[in-house]
């Protein structure tokens, strides 16, 4: 399974989604920051499984429709950060698709993650991961899950694994850095978690018109699913 997340800074880099479906094969496409008035019914192989409708820039979720089988798509919204309340607000932070695999006919959730900003505070945005965790479960207890995205989380991630560890979760940084735009912020910014399956890689992808890298996670179900 090839998934791609890609935070498209504002909606500038729409213009290259159709090239990131069709040029690396994915079977999901998982993007922040888009304008859901301006997002096509399909990419190429992909369909839209959905897009949040409350944000100003919001997340969606694309499928391919000969691999899978869509059974639900919801929207979830997750505690605030002060950023959020003042400035800009964002009322969902979160999107989740359960699927069928019609391949091997397993069942699992892919979920587009868009952490609060820099101004917050880690310890918020682990609260904000732990929250998305939990309403992707509410998707399907016991399924597997992937969630990727813009976790805004470039120091210290040590610490997170070790919270994701504890909580039943594995985090997969790609190869190389997926933010550069400035000197301080350095770092991985977008990144995989997931629950039950196999992260075979998580590949940085070259630039493109957004501040952020779009990323390519590899996948597998593994022996025992």
């Amino acid at each position: 399974m090839r998934v791609i997340s890609y935070n498209l800074r504002k909606h500038h880099a729409s213009s290259e989604l159709l090239h990131l479906a069709n040029d690396f094969n994915v079977d999901a496409l998982c993007l922040q920051e888009v304008d859901h008035t301006d997002l096509p019914e399909t990419l190429g192989g992909l369909r839209l499984a959905d897009s949040t409708k409350g944000n100003r820039l919001g997340l969606a979720i694309y499928y391919r429709e000969d691999r899978f089988t869509p059974v639900s798509t919801q929207s979830f919204a997750l505690k605030k950060s002060m950023h959020d309340m003042v400035l800009a607000p964002a009322h969902e932070r979160l999107i989740g698709t359960r699927v069928v695999d019609n391949e091997t006919a397993h069942e699992l959730v892919i979920g587009s993650f868009h952490a609060a900003p820099l101004t917050a505070s880690n310890s918020l945005r682990r609260k904000q991961i732990h929250a998305a965790h939990a309403e992707l479960l509410s998707m399907g207890s016991g399924l597997m899950t992937l969630m990727v995205g813009d976790f805004n989380y470039p120091f210290f991630t040590k610490k997170l694994d070790a919270h994701m560890k504890n909580s039943g979760y594995a985090l997969t940084l790609s190869d190389r850095r997926t933010y550069t735009r400035y000197k301080v912020f350095k770092g991985h910014f977008d990144f995989a978690t997931s629950l039950g399956l196999n992260i075979a890689s998580v590949e940085t992808l070259p630039r493109g018109k957004s501040d952020h890298l779009p990323i390519l996670v590899s996948a597998d179900y593994g022996k025992d699913t």
